[in-house]
């Protein structure tokens, strides 16, 4: 992802449903005026659910989802698919309900708004294939459905419009701008390792740099073995210099430098350096704020201290990527947690969409910050975790509690 692309996480997730042959991917392609997905009178010709981000005026950025036919019978391969479908309502902001006009709605329809509103998902309902009608009955009059044509595109700039509409608001929670003011400078310690991607930075990272400039704050990035240096540029002389925590001229360690944000896996090397004035916390406890769930990431924390022997935790990861040897996720994480409590514990992990609805057989879930999971998809993984009484923390917070800063780390929110 470049620097001026928008997160996918960031976008508002269209998906499209129904059963098969009621002309979903043909909604799909006219609403987006691209052939994004295959058509054909065949029945079930989409097997997996399609995505595709992209710029959709009046939207914005946009990810499109095309789903497979909700009313597959293909016994255990349709049982799979209509299960990767209602897995994908987890990361929908608006739902897209394709009908054949012809046919009605029937049971999977019905059952599809049931899930709709249980999961407080926002939807329409689109009657497809107009144009096969010399008159269009009356629409709904709480405006939750619409009468369209693909063939024809009629309608479609009314769907687009209604989709607008629909739009969620912006995170309840800024990611950095209220914690700093105008001209104030942030330093952002940035591991530059083996792990890093090449060439650029990862989202968190990204993400944050964006957010002081929008706050018209300065952003300054230094590696951990670099971070002596910025602090006596800056007047803060850390505990690797004379340990007093102020400058030459007895001035406070905190003048110049308004806060330090550091990757977690180097929490402790920098909190061991950072004087205590300069208020310090990490990427991963940001995100956690940013996504609204930083209290409870902080309360499952707590839960590390109350693990035995025989416990399995579950690490999961929102993202895919190539594991190296000393991966935070599979390595470093498990090998924290066993030195912490001194106990056997059992690591099971998941990464992507693979996080299991069933938690029940886990003491606590550690996660990582969420930056490619859209805010749906964050809440239905906290919500899992709540209803099946499963702790459940980020990999920021956990690593802050095992390394005794976490107080310090999050003493500068109100919670």
């Amino acid at each position: 992802m470049g620097m001026n692309s928008t997160p996918s996480a960031e976008r508002t997730h269209i998906g499209f449903f129904g059963r098969r042959n009621a002309g979903k991917s043909s909604i799909v392609n006219a609403v987006t005026g691209q052939e994004m997905s295959v058509v054909s009178t065949r029945k079930g010709t989409t097997t997996d659910p399609v995505t595709k981000t992209m710029e959709l005026l009046p939207l914005g950025p946009v990810v499109i989802i095309d789903t497979p036919g909700f009313d597959d019978d293909e016994k255990e391969l349709g049982e799979k698919r209509v299960a990767r479908t209602k897995r994908t309502l987890n990361r929908t902001d608006i739902a897209v309900l394709v009908v054949d006009a012809q046919i009605g709605l029937g049971s999977e329809d019905k059952e599809l708004v049931r899930l709709f509103k249980e999961k407080e998902i926002p939807f329409v309902i689109v009657y497809n294939k107009a144009d096969l009608f010399t008159e269009c009955p009356a629409q709904d009059g709480d405006m939750k459905s619409i009468w369209v044509s693909a063939k024809t595109g009629e309608g479609i700039n009314l769907l687009k419009e209604r989709l607008a509409a629909m739009k969620p608001e912006e995170h309840a929670s800024p990611l950095i701008g209220d914690l700093i003011e105008p001209g104030e400078t942030v330093l952002l310690v940035i591991p530059i390792d083996k792990a890093a991607p090449k060439g650029r930075l990862i989202l968190p990272q990204q993400m944050m740099i964006r957010g002081i400039l929008d706050a018209d704050g300065i952003a300054v990035c230094a590696k951990e073995d670099r971070l002596q240096d910025v602090l006596n540029s800056y007047g803060a002389y850390g505990n690797d210099a004379d340990g007093s925590g102020a400058d030459k001229n007895g001035a406070d360690a905190d003048k110049g430098i308004a806060m330090v944000i550091t990757d977690s896996q180097v929490f402790e090397r920098v909190a061991a350096t950072v004087p205590e004035q300069i208020p310090l916390t990490s990427f991963s406890i940001l995100m956690a704020r940013y996504k609204g769930f930083l209290e409870e990431a902080v309360r499952g924390a707590r839960q590390i201290d109350r693990l035995r022997d025989g416990d399995t935790v579950l690490v999961a990861e929102g993202c895919t990527h190539h594991r190296q040897c000393d991966d935070i996720g599979t390595f470093k994480i498990p090998k924290w947690l066993r030195e912490y409590t001194g106990k056997d514990i059992q690591i099971e992990t998941s990464s992507g969409m693979g996080f299991p609805d069933d938690l029940s057989r886990y003491a606590m879930v550690i996660h990582c910050g969420g930056c490619m999971l859209g805010d749906r998809e964050v809440r239905f993984r906290m919500k899992c975790a709540a209803d099946q009484n499963v702790p459940i923390t980020n990999y920021g917070t956990a690593i802050a509690h095992m390394k005794g800063i976490l107080d310090r780390s999050t003493s500068i929110f109100d919670i």
